[in-house]
């Protein structure tokens, strides 16, 4: 009878939590079917179709609204424009995972599946904060996260088709529209910038520059008596901006193509993985001094590079006098378009161009073959000044991560389709999950 008693009190206790969990939580939660103590609306729900009772209570409480399996409140997005606004437009925020106990018995969390966007934007992210802040920051450091979702986020907006027409017809400021939310999201990251320029300020050494905001601040003094000076705050704050976003897109994007055309083509991937065991093995890490070693690695690379055509008609470029060229008058202003995509896909230097093939870059000995047409870092006075340093992540990521993992898609390699899904300004990657499993 006591054994009776302390089990009444036990589960009264119990029901008495979970209401007040429920009622706390309901309260901040969108609204639903009001939950029952313990098994919360699973009494309500047919089990055996489950999402006909999901759409039958999206017709009374709307595309978002709340129910409980158990205790644990969730959130349900029903409809396109629901899953779209947090899938898609809002997928950082919305790409966490939930642990399914009885799959996670099984597998025990190694090797899951995952969207390599945000380690791969860390990566070149981090390079780049040790070259302007002197310093690296821990990828889950939250002033790190919080960076990387401002450039995450201003790519995404970046791409979108009213900013496409916003650039053609600048007088669409004065609308709604994405624009604005991308000049919120520029105006974050130059709040967090000028932070780092303050901190920098007040510690510089003008003897001993540390980095290259130290380089700019002494230089801004040395000119400050100068009128026509370009070393202003304002050209201090755009170049950090502008290496940043040149910096760490560019690499980040073509690694995420370049998963995915591996994944497609695993006889390639195994060849990559055979000339890294042979010249590095498994016992240091790679470095640039491997490259000229590797001839079938960076014939890889430059046609994942060539393949993607990442920014398909170069960057804006305009005359800056009247000219004549081949015959044809050109006033000064004149807006400039110099396909990369007519160069990169060219017939004659590169055959069957829409292949991806690294014997675009492989002479009949298999040794690595140079081409002048290859310019996805464009080429002149405008060329990318960083493509150093981006050749020397691409080629040190990709056999970092091929020698120590395997690249296991979740589809069958021939249904992979690395097509673009948006080919304006910039080639932007299809979304895709993949597992890294440890060789």
């Amino acid at each position: 009878m006591d054994l009776f008693i302390v089990l009444v009190i036990c589960l009264s206790c119990l029901l008495l939590v979970s209401l007040l969990k429920q009622s706390y939580a309901k309260r901040k939660l969108p609204p639903g079917p009001t939950p029952f103590p313990l098994v919360g609306n699973i009494l309500q729900l047919d089990r055996k179709n489950i999402s006909k009772s999901i759409s039958m209570l999206a017709k009374e409480y709307g595309p978002v609204f709340t129910v409980y399996f158990g205790t644990k409140p969730t959130v349900v997005l029903h409809g396109y424009e629901a899953v779209k606004e947090a899938l898609h437009d809002r997928g950082e925020e919305f790409s966490g995972r939930v642990t399914v106990p009885v799959f996670d018995r099984y597998v025990q969390g190694a090797a899951s599946p995952c969207d390599p966007s945000s380690i791969l934007f860390c990566v070149p992210c981090n390079v780049i904060c040790s070259i302007i802040f002197q310093n690296r920051f821990d990828y889950n450091d939250q002033t790190f996260q919080t960076l990387v979702k401002h450039f995450l986020d201003s790519i995404r907006l970046s791409n979108t088709p009213w900013i496409q027409l916003y650039n053609t017809f600048p007088i669409l400021h004065y609308l709604p529209g994405s624009h604005h939310e991308l000049f919120k999201v520029f105006n974050d990251q130059i709040k967090f910038f000028l932070e780092k320029i303050q901190e920098h300020q007040e510690s510089l050494d003008h003897n001993n520059p540390r980095d290259f905001i130290d380089y700019l601040l002494v230089k801004m003094e040395k000119e400050k008596h100068n009128e026509q000076s370009q070393f202003t705050m304002h050209h201090l704050v755009v170049t950090i901006w502008d290496v940043f976003d040149a910096g760490t897109q560019t690499t980040s994007t073509t690694m995420k193509f370049g998963l995915l055309l591996l994944m497609k083509h695993p006889e390639i991937t195994a060849k990559v993985r055979e000339e890294i065991e042979r010249v590095i093995g498994r016992d240091r890490s790679p470095c640039m001094q491997d490259r000229s070693h590797m001839p079938y690695t960076d014939a890889v690379i430059h046609e994942i590079q060539r393949y993607v055509d990442l920014i398909p008609n170069n960057a804006p470029h305009a005359v800056t006098r009247d000219i004549q060229f081949r015959g044809y008058f050109i006033p000064k202003g004149t807006h400039i378009l110099p396909s990369l995509t007519s160069v990169l896909y060219d017939e004659k230097e590169f055959p069957n161009p829409e292949k991806f093939d690294p014997g675009h870059f492989l002479d009949a000995s298999g040794n690595f073959r140079k081409s002048d047409y290859f310019l996805p870092f464009s080429i002149g006075k405008r060329a990318c000044v960083g493509e150093g340093l981006a050749r020397m992540e691409l080629f040190l990521l990709l056999t970092t991560i091929l020698q120590h993992f395997t690249l296991k898609p979740l589809i069958d390699p021939k249904d992979i389709d690395p097509t673009p899904v948006d080919n304006g300004f910039f080639s932007v990657p299809p979304s895709y999950q993949l597992c890294f499993v440890p060789v």
